[in-house]
């Protein structure tokens, strides 16, 4: 099937799965243009700016000056960097969920598919208009974050990655949403679905990670170790595990005792968390945390602590919990078998970023195949109300 290049004013061999990158730019340049001259863009970029500062000066003003986790602007660092993330994955759908339909409705998509336009050029096009304009939300983003970070204990390169990461989870939401676009006929439809689909990813996959406990939990032996005996302001010595009073306590070692009861499996739902968004940016973000021996070392940065729990998740539930000198005493003891173990395997598990990046990657791909599809001409079957050249 042939048909006019209106870059070119030449007729060419068009193929539904035939790129060019000059197609893709064109029908980007479009979009853009259209987006440039409405107003409502401009306001919505001046709001997103305002909230994000509204937030900065907030926290700074509150958690700023005090010292937590890894430094003063630890918990302002992180905090804006989710904020940033959940304010893009509330943007992102409405550049790109009515897209495909939004110009069917306006009779405009239908002049694109008589050029020489190939569907995925078309589809490229407005991806890559839309991811655009979200990165213009990021970037206006960046010094609040670079405020927050200067006062933090993280690397340098926690910025860049997590910017990188960000950019590209806006990309895949962009692409769930064109694809909802190309799907529903209707646009209030489509933005819908893009919501539910971010919701999902983003909410639904905390709540049902939440949920699989009772599904996941089993009897399981646990050993608690802890002082024999614990001493009040006076003196008065009193028996750890049972709270009586002891009035000739003849050792102060460490005791332990077993107990059998139901706990989470997590290590079989884990991966429910590595699709959340917000747990890819945590993960993927670089830390300064290191596994050590000491018994208090603990993770120095917010995004570190969320990385620390859900590799924690991986492990599934501790089989020894040891509480000797855990409350009253400053000496540092050894830790057990069991817990260098455990540190152990915590140090060599695999990032999880990764495979949250990789699954995502696979929605956003079947998006652009399921957009593709719809609008290849001609078109076997099509829903009420649709035009086509």
């Amino acid at each position: 099937m042939t048909a006019i290049d209106i870059s070119t004013g030449e007729t060419r061999q068009r193929g539904a799965w035939r790129p060019s990158l000059s197609g893709i730019l064109l029908v980007a340049q479009l979009e853009l243009r259209q987006r440039i001259r409405s107003t409502r863009w401009k306001w919505a970029l001046a709001v997103f700016v305002a909230l994000v500062g509204a937030v900065t000066l907030l926290l700074e003003s509150t958690v700023g000056g005090e010292m937590f986790y890894g430094g003063p602007g630890d918990v302002v660092f992180g905090v804006l960097v989710f904020f940033v993330l959940f304010l893009g994955l509330l943007v992102s759908p409405t550049l790109s969920a009515t897209s495909i339909n939004g110009d069917n409705k306006d009779g405009t998509l239908a002049p694109l598919q008589v050029t020489a336009l190939s569907a995925i050029e078309i589809v490229l096009g407005k991806l890559l208009a839309a991811w655009a304009a979200s990165l213009a939300f990021l970037a206006l983003s960046i010094p609040f974050m670079v405020w927050g970070f200067v006062g933090s204990g993280a690397p340098v390169g926690a910025v860049i990655v997590t910017v990188l990461v960000l950019a590209v989870e806006l990309l895949v939401v962009c692409a769930i949403g064109l694809g909802w676009s190309a799907i529903a006929s209707r646009t209030a439809a489509s933005a819908v679905l893009s919501y539910v689909s971010v919701a999902t990813l983003s909410v639904l996959t905390l709540v049902f990670f939440g949920l699989s406990f009772v599904l996941v939990s089993e009897p399981t032996t646990v050993r608690y170790y802890d002082q024999q005996y614990y001493y009040d302001e006076t003196g008065q010595a009193y028996d750890s595990w049972t709270g009586e009073r002891v009035d000739d306590p003849t050792a102060d070692g460490c005791t332990f005792r077993e107990e059998t009861w139901d706990q989470p499996h997590t290590e079989r739902t884990w991966w429910l968390l590595a699709a959340n968004p917000f747990v890819i940016v945590a993960d993927a973000a670089p830390s300064n945390d290191v596994v050590s021996d000491s018994r208090y070392e603990s993770p120095q940065t917010m995004l570190g602590s969320i990385k620390y729990a859900v590799r924690s998740a991986r492990l599934g539930p501790e089989t020894v919990v040891n509480y000797c000198y855990g409350y009253d005493s400053y000496e540092e003891p050894e830790l057990l078998p069991e817990e260098l173990e455990r540190r152990e395997r915590l140090a060599g598990l695999s990032a999880v970023w990764p495979w949250g990046l990789a699954f995502h990657g696979l929605l956003a791909a079947g998006a652009i195949v399921l957009a593709v599809r719809r609008l290849e001409v001609p078109h076997g079957r099509l829903s009420p109300g649709t035009r086509v050249a």
